[in-house]
């Protein structure tokens, strides 16, 4: 082969393999926001040019994305975080903070990220940290301190750094992916012809659990993400499916047929240990623990329509949750133990409702009428889910009070059963 023959074909592939990429990667869309959003400059990091890709930029992007912060541009010129910032100027354009940072080489091919944070009304320092990164790390490290400048402004630990894992549908394959939280860098843990449904994130991040079909019937699996091994939790006579772990990571609610009706057990992630939560003449499913470890909420028509119930770990009688409308399932506690979200059929079809767990008073947070798969971010801030537009699966998510919307969807492919990971640890 030639030399201009080789470099076309290498060409070619490398673009192609772009192509790939760019339409396996979930874009967002932002469609709301937050009515009052904090106005926070991000100055461009002195000495970032050393790198390949800029950390200010995906600072941008993260608060931007939130939908809590406005951007108060600054203009190219780099600002280093020993220079004390222009706290007047600043409270001219109208910025409440300003973050300003420095990169400079360290040893073994590393950086070294220098970050302060002020508060421009108060002229006060609010936070600084170092942090130690390779060129390639330019992401992570951006979203760590993104993760910081929203903490320290909402008193919420920030989820940038988290990861979510979803199911992409192209033609007949299936691709159980695992992306950032903004959708970049998708990765896929396991590839088949056969449908994945229900992913589950252990509570330190390092499993997912999940239903395969590749067995020509539904299996829930324990996979180990670091390893790309895994282990069958539950495949019993009959159907096996709707893993959810425990709050400690020691086990798994599973829903079986193995006696007859779906009915909801405990197992260890290894397959042993099956213990029946509970006995009833209906169907229950779609376990999902409470935040402390003593609850189990879950769908039942035991009350001659799909409702959500609770039950202790500890079994005993359950205890039923919703009773607006005719038709509520898909229970999902909020990490903080404060609300509920699920799947309501109201007038404009399946959306995702919201539920105060103390008052038992509940909103419709979505106009979107194709509703599937709520799943919380770590801070309970953001409900990640599934829905369908224009014929097509997309995700979307949206805030607890209802007010930021936004949608993420993957190039010519249908995309489900999203479940938010833990913050790293």
């Amino acid at each position: 082969m030639k030399l201009t023959d080789l470099f076309r074909y290498l060409l070619i592939t490398l673009l192609a393999a772009t192509a790939l990429s760019a339409r396996a990667q979930l874009s967002i869309e932002i469609t709301g926001a937050g009515a009052n959003r904090f106005p926070v400059a991000i100055a461009v990091m002195e000495g970032e040019s050393q790198l390949p890709r800029g950390v200010t930029d995906v600072v941008r992007s993260d608060l931007e994305r939130s939908g809590l912060f406005s951007l108060v541009e600054m203009g190219p010129k780099p600002v280093g975080e020993t220079v004390t910032p222009d706290f007047a100027y600043l409270r001219t354009r109208g910025a409440d903070a300003i973050a300003v940072g420095t990169v400079v080489p360290a040893q073994s091919g590393k950086y070294e990220l220098r970050m302060r944070l002020y508060d421009t009304r108060q002229e006060a320092q609010l936070d600084a940290l170092t942090l130690t990164m390779t060129p390639a790390q330019y992401r992570i490290t951006g979203h760590k301190i993104a993760d910081i400048i929203y903490e320290r402004i909402t008193g919420l630990k920030g989820v940038f750094s988290t990861q979510i894992a979803y199911v992409v549908k192209s033609g007949k394959q299936y691709k159980l992916q695992i992306a950032d939280s903004d959708g970049a860098n998708p990765q896929t843990a396991l590839a088949s012809n056969e449908p994945i449904i229900s992913p589950s994130w252990s509570p330190d991040g390092s499993r997912l659990a999940y239903v395969s079909f590749e067995a020509k019937k539904p299996v829930v699996y324990v996979h180990t993400l670091a390893t790309g091994l895994r282990a069958v939790a539950a495949n019993f006579k009959g159907s096996n499916s709707a893993p959810s772990w425990s709050p400690d990571g020691s086990r798994l609610a599973v829903v079986l047929t193995k006696d007859g009706l779906s009915q909801m057990y405990t197992v260890n992630p290894d397959g042993s240990g099956v213990t029946r939560l509970a006995s009833s003449s209906s169907i229950d499913t779609e376990p999902a623990f409470s935040h402390d470890g003593q609850w189990i909420y879950f769908t039942s028509d035991r009350g001659g329509s799909p409702q959500i119930y609770r039950i202790s770990t500890q079994g005993g009688r359950a205890e039923r949750v919703t009773f607006e409308g005719s038709y509520n399932v898909t229970p999902r506690p909020s990490p903080d133990g404060q609300t509920m979200s699920y799947i309501a059929r109201t007038a404009n079809g399946f959306q995702i409702a919201i539920m105060d767990v103390a008052t038992r008073q509940f909103a419709v947070l979505t106009d979107t009428g194709r509703d599937e798969s709520p799943s919380f971010a770590p801070n309970s801030r953001m409900i990640l889910y599934a829905t369908e537009i224009g014929g097509r699966g997309v995700l979307a998510a949206v805030s607890s009070d209802g007010r930021i919307k936004q949608r993420l969807s993957v190039q010519a492919a249908d995309v489900r059963e999203p479940a938010w990971g833990p913050l790293p640890r």
